[in-house]
């Protein structure tokens, strides 16, 4: 069975594995650095204990684990606040017309503004799967518990919500976007200036990036096709978070192009549809397959069940699934439709 749980330090070794074994970027909030991950894990527990020094910019990092063998296989995050404390950036997306009437001659040209707009939404961070998991039940039991323990805990999130979907890297490892624009400014490598921005402040990227407008069209070719472009390993993740609600708006990551998805937290497909029920024990279970998440903080929980209605807000579980997740007759349950 999988299960989506918080993280805890014993599944470091298990996540440093997965992130080594995806060769392509896969999310810069889950640093490669040992240390760093460990720091990470331990922030997210002292977020989900409410200790007051995270009060306001909870950061939470869930794992997929498989029960049978206690192995992680994938992880998600989300942090309440976009920045935590610091401003987040990205660029936005607009155009400029030039034109002049003596000439009779007219133009738009597509311009990318520095901006930290998107600071303070809750942003949806650090997802990474095995590869072998993608378009299974799996896949999206992972991706959209974390929308569950938004709903159960929406006091904690923004009234908005972001996601910064993965840009065009090629087999070679180089990333278009970066090296036509910001690898001028930063003088290192994408994985290094990435690696950067998943374990520093981001307050080194105003101080090397340039504030003035960036002209797409200056860039190569490669670049611009590759500008609001999802890497190929993300197209599923952008069809799931499409169909909870989120759009493509108008902004893109400020160092592989990647576009931005923007959403209302009230109006996600998992936050909306889910509804709380009481479970009942019972012997025969027929119904539909459901998202199912029980406990607080950090004893939250989500698997996915079978579950057959019943009357006045009752469902009714299979027991040797109440057992593994150490639930029982009368407890309540958050649900949602697969």
């Amino acid at each position: 069975m999988w299960v989506v749980r918080p993280a805890q330090l014993k599944d470091l070794p298990d996540i440093k594995a997965l992130a080594s074994a995806l060769k392509a970027r896969v999310s810069s909030t889950v640093p490669a650095d040992e240390a760093k991950l460990a720091e990470k894990i331990e922030y997210s527990r002292r977020s989900l204990a409410g200790e007051p020094d995270t009060a306001g910019n909870e950061r939470l990092m869930f794992v997929l684990e498989n029960t049978k063998t206690g192995k992680v296989h994938g992880t998600a995050g989300i942090d309440a606040r976009a920045g935590s404390g610091h401003p987040f950036y990205n660029y936005r997306r607009d155009a400029l017309i030039h034109a002049s009437h003596e000439l009779g001659v007219s133009s738009r040209v597509d311009v990318l503004y520095p901006s930290h707009a998107l600071t303070d939404r809750t942003l949806l961070c650090s997802f990474m799967i095995a590869p072998e998991l993608r378009g299974t039940e799996a896949f999206e039991l992972l991706s959209r518990a974390r929308l569950l323990f938004v709903a159960r805990h929406r006091a904690l999130f923004a009234k908005l919500m972001a996601v910064e979907i993965q840009g065009v890297q090629l087999e070679s490892g180089a990333v278009p976007f970066w090296d036509s624009l910001g690898r001028h400014f930063f003088n290192m490598d994408f994985e290094t200036a990435d690696a950067h921005s998943g374990a520093l402040s981001k307050t080194f990227i105003a101080e090397l990036m340039p504030p003035n407008p960036i002209y797409v069209t200056l860039l190569t070719d490669a670049a611009q096709a590759a500008l609001g472009q999802p890497h190929a390993m993300a197209a599923q993740t952008c069809d799931l978070l499409d169909r909870e609600g989120f759009q493509i708006g108008n902004y893109v990551d400020i160092f592989d192009g990647g576009p931005v998805l923007e959403a209302r937290t009230d109006m996600l497909r998992s936050v909306i549809g889910s509804h709380r029920k009481t479970l009942r024990t019972g012997e025969e279970i027929r119904g539909d397959v459901y998202l199912v998440s029980i406990g607080e903080g950090e004893a939250f929980r989500c698997v996915l069940s079978v579950l057959s209605e019943g009357l006045v807000e009752t469902v009714k579980m299979p027991v040797t699934l109440q057992t593994q997740l150490n639930c029982s007759h009368g407890d309540e349950l958050l649900v949602v439709p697969l």
